[in-house]
């Protein structure tokens, strides 16, 4: 039930009815109308735009198709004011029993309640984390991984087919960087003194992989050129990284459906065909490109590369693909890999990236727009970094890590829950702080605190309710005389409530998980403010001695809460708390 939805139905009737009435011109263009909540509460419940968008088409003052429109959604039973505000906003009051009703309405739903229809079975890829199998996932690493599970969650309950994808870049230089660093451990585990120069990843977690190369192969390559080994151990160390990739995503509660790998579209024809297909539409030709703008490199020369025209897209300068000395550049095999997920039948892809990949957005989406024929959407989100403190000082690095601080020593600090919900507290764009002493502290300004608390204060009312013999079923509780909730409090949060639909309906639009947890944070102050109205009002208390009635109405209204902000939580990967320690 979106009552958002419902009253800009209302609005579109009525403009019917004023069509046929000879008081608008037939045809506008309604698409840009919309209700939506007022900015002051005070104003009303909703509002819309309807007749400051057709007023200049209509050649209408803007004023009075409000003050028409006003007088038809009058006689709508469901509305109890309409108001025209300024040059034409039309602001509406809902009669008490819509939102009473709407109660009814989310009991009934349950668990459903605000899923939508908006992805209509439309099939969706979400490539995230696809971090370097070269080492332990870092605190950046985090956050794209709670975004990316997120995002998949929010478009799975917005009627979105969603695959959870990660990209195993296991065919550059840098798993070759791996194999040599894995080969210091192997000679290490043999009692030889490691050699870590320069370019070499010195973490400790490389010592496991060193005494596992030497249960496997003993001393056979302990003075053997690197030719014989290298093959071997870049595999074998990538093997071992990726399978602690997977139990540090487990800590977080994140599966992935399809590992692709990187190495898998080398000398198998694939990022030919792709190049092939945008070769056949003159979009990858031979050239030379201009020096870069500003000051140009003392060792720049110009030198015919393989280039993707990817300027016709949108892009500033066209991208080499192939070098001049016939290797390919990491933009090749990135090409390939997003044509054999168009080619799978995807209808819209998201990859989450890293902020210092800013400059590779433009690119792709060139590249997905031609290689798609402009069918296939690509919308690629970029992670702001996370600063990691405790008590307002930056956290220093893990011994382990040799550099960085790990996903899986964030998650052992402070718990899946905290870590995904705080990771979620901005937009993705936006630079994070994350503070080991703020995330646990159980004030209203933590927001994982709070919501968290409002869930498991609703747990405690319903247990009391059965304990005082109500019947807790929703089922039970939706028959419950509703019309007993009319107190402007109550309204309030069945109000907030009203918003959920449309909530999600917006963050799955933009691809913004963030707006869940804001929405939360509204939902839980609205509860605990009603909660703590209760112990001065006792009116408003959720169980009325004596009066079985009110309390069943009342217990609905908290249930119905619980049930929205338990939807919330699983859309952000929190287990919903039954009772706070």
């Amino acid at each position: 039930m979106n009552l958002f939805d419902e009253m800009r139905a209302a609005v579109l009737a009525a403009l019917d009815a004023m069509e046929s009435a000879g008081d608008l011109p037939a045809g506008l263009d309604r698409s840009a109308i919309a209700v939506e909540p007022p900015r002051d509460p005070a104003h009303g419940d909703m509002a819309t735009n309807a007749a400051m968008v057709l007023a200049k088409p209509a050649g209408r003052p803007p004023r009075a198709i409000a003050e028409a429109l006003a007088a038809r959604l009058a006689t709508d039973p469901r509305i109890a004011a309409a108001e025209v505000a300024g040059p034409g906003f039309l602001n509406l009051r809902l009669a008490w029993p819509v939102w009473q009703g709407l109660v009814a309405a989310i009991l009934r739903a349950g668990p459903d309640y605000g899923r939508s229809t908006q992805g209509a079975g439309r099939r969706v890829n979400v490539e995230f984390v696809s971090a370097n199998p070269t080492g332990p996932m870092h605190v950046g690493h985090v956050r794209g991984a709670v975004f990316g599970d997120a995002l998949a969650n929010l478009l799975a309950f917005a009627g979105w087919d969603v695959t959870r994808e990660y990209y195993i870049n296991d065919g550059g230089a840098q798993v070759e960087v791996l194999a040599r660093s894995a080969y210091e451990r192997y000679r290490e585990a043999h009692g030889l003194s490691p050699d870590i120069r320069a370019g070499l990843y010195p973490g400790d977690y490389l010592i496991e992989v060193g005494e596992a190369l030497k249960a496997r192969y003993g001393d056979r390559f302990l003075d053997a050129p690197e030719a014989e080994w290298l093959a071997l151990f870049r595999d074998f160390a990538t093997d071992m990284m990726m399978e602690r990739i997977r139990a540090d995503l487990a800590l977080l509660g994140v599966t992935m459906d399809v590992y692709a790998s990187e190495k898998a579209l080398y000398g198998t024809g694939r990022i030919e065909a792709a190049l092939d297909r945008l070769r056949s539409m003159g979009l990858v030709y031979e050239g030379v490109l201009d020096p870069p703008k500003g000051k140009t490199p003392e060792d720049w020369e110009p030198r015919e590369q393989t280039l993707f025209r990817s300027t016709l897209h949108g892009d500033d300068v066209d991208r080499p693909v192939r070098k001049s000395d016939g290797s390919w550049t990491y933009f090749a095999p990135d090409i390939a890999y997003h044509f054999d997920k168009i080619e799978r039948g995807f209808d819209y892809l998201v990859d989450v990236f890293g902020a210092d990949h800013g400059g590779y957005v433009k690119r792709m989406k060139a590249a997905v727009a031609a290689l798609s024929g402009g069918r296939v959407t690509l919308d690629i989100k970029l992670m702001q970094l996370v600063k990691l403190t405790q008590g307002g000082q930056p956290v220093k690095m893990s011994k382990r890590a040799g550099t960085f601080v790990t996903l899986r020593d964030v998650v052992e600090e402070v718990g899946p829950d905290v870590t995904r919900f705080v990771m979620l507290t901005r937009k993705n764009d936006a630079a994070l702080d994350f503070d080991y002493d703020e995330v646990r502290k159980q004030t209203k300004e933590n927001p994982v605190f709070y919501v968290q608390y409002a869930h498991a204060r609703a747990a405690s009312v319903l247990r009391r309710a059965a304990e005082a013999g109500i019947d807790i079923a929703d089922a039970a509780l939706a028959q419950a005389d509703l019309s007993r909730l009319d107190h402007p409090a109550e309204r309030a949060l069945i109000a907030r409530l009203a918003e959920w639909p449309r909530v999600v309906d917006i963050a799955a639009r933009g691809a913004e998980p963030h707006r869940i947890a804001f929405w939360l944070y509204d939902l839980a102050s609205e509860f605990h403010a009603l909660w703590n109205r209760g112990t001065e009002e006792p009116s408003l208390r959720f169980l009325q001695e004596g009066n079985p009635a009110t309390s069943a109405a009342k217990i609905a209204l908290v249930r119905a809460t619980q049930v929205a902000v338990a939807a919330g939580l699983r859309i952000l990967g929190v287990v919903p708390a039954e009772e706070m320690r």
